[in-house]
């Protein structure tokens, strides 16, 4: 298990306890177990997949720019000959 054994459990465990009391431990295991079990509840859930064809959404938008280049006269002075 990552090269941590027995010795150094206790180790971390007397600097935890030394920085922040035997007070908070309870605090503090509960926090861990909470975010634990959201992780591996998240984990277990299936992913969502959005369903949405990327094709409509992709011709709806070319739709609207080719409206946008469709109006006459709107970029410059027009070029009558007489």
């Amino acid at each position: 298990m990552f090269g941590v054994g027995f010795p150094e459990l206790l180790v971390v465990l007397l600097i935890v306890l030394v920085v922040f009391g035997a007070g908070k431990l309870p605090e503090i295991g509960t926090g861990l177990g909470k975010a634990l079990r959201g992780f591996k509840k998240g984990m277990a859930e299936p992913d969502e997949i959005d369903v949405t064809p990327q094709s409509s959404l992709h011709s709806q938008s070319t739709s609207d720019h080719k409206e946008d280049h469709k109006s006459p006269g709107a970029a410059g002075p027009s070029k009558e000959t007489s």
